[in-house]
């Protein structure tokens, strides 16, 4: 029977999802947990991969296991035993066939800015002081739609096949204190969302026009975009699939 894992966590104490021979990663930690609470070697397959410090509101990974168990008790099992900064909100069947990785249609991120210093906010959300045009941001998000290779915003040295996603939705909004960078696409590239935002950043300090925006995509040359924004302003908020509706 394969079992689909809804879950969350706090990237901060963590190299990534991925597991990493010589750091701590979500996936080794949840891998232990399942298998001492299972009884049974668990290796769980994560719907993505999540960078060094990088958050997760909403996370999928998948596992086989022959023998049925009742899922509430190890679901209050499994977030008694886990880390504080790891959350498991559902364990349910799904077909042998269901893939977290490969059936995933949308994933959604956000990236959190916060105009004030505070204290609360160090790993939670990147402190960026400087004034920012909003609106020229918005309407360089919005040429994001006319493109699909984005091998600029992209980490050189990487194993994909290509370069192209479909991007859903990409906009910024303003929330007292705080800025908010929304975007959702069908995948994305490895640092593609932290060097999209480091680029819109130089869109609104008007150090890069909306041309020159263009240019940096179609030349399809990381050097040419901006830097990447520091990884725990970032948050995978969502993933979606076809045949889950909760």
């Amino acid at each position: 029977m394969r079992y689909f894992i809804k879950l969350a966590y706090n990237g901060t104490n963590y190299h990534g999802w991925q597991y990493q021979p010589n750091a701590a990663s979500v996936q080794e930690t949840m891998n232990k947990a399942f298998s001492i609470i299972l009884n049974s070697e668990i290796n769980l397959m994560g719907a993505g991969r999540t960078d060094t410090g990088v958050h997760a509101k909403e996370m999928y990974a998948h596992f086989d296991l022959e023998t049925p168990f009742d899922i509430p008790n190890v679901i209050h099992k499994l977030n008694s035993f886990l880390p504080k900064d790891i959350v498991i909100y559902d364990v349910f069947p799904v077909d042998d066939e269901a893939h977290t990785r490969f059936d995933a249609t949308k994933r959604t991120y956000e990236y959190h800015i916060n105009t004030f210093k505070d204290a609360f906010l160090q790993e939670q959300s990147w402190y960026f002081h400087q004034k920012l045009d909003l609106d020229l941001m918005n309407q360089a998000a919005k040429s994001l739609f006319n493109h699909t290779d984005f091998q600029c915003f992209s980490k050189v040295n990487t194993d994909v096949n290509t370069f192209d996603c479909t991007i859903f939705e990409a906009y910024w909004k303003q929330e007292s204190g705080k800025l908010i960078f929304t975007i959702s696409a069908n995948r994305f590239l490895r640092n593609m969302v932290r060097s999209i935002v480091g680029t819109l950043i130089n869109i609104g300090l008007h150090k890069i026009t909306l041309d020159d925006f263009e240019s940096i995509i179609e030349s399809k040359n990381r050097d040419k975009a901006g830097f990447s924004v520091p990884a725990h302003g970032l948050y995978l908020t969502k993933i979606e699939y076809d045949y889950i509706t909760k």
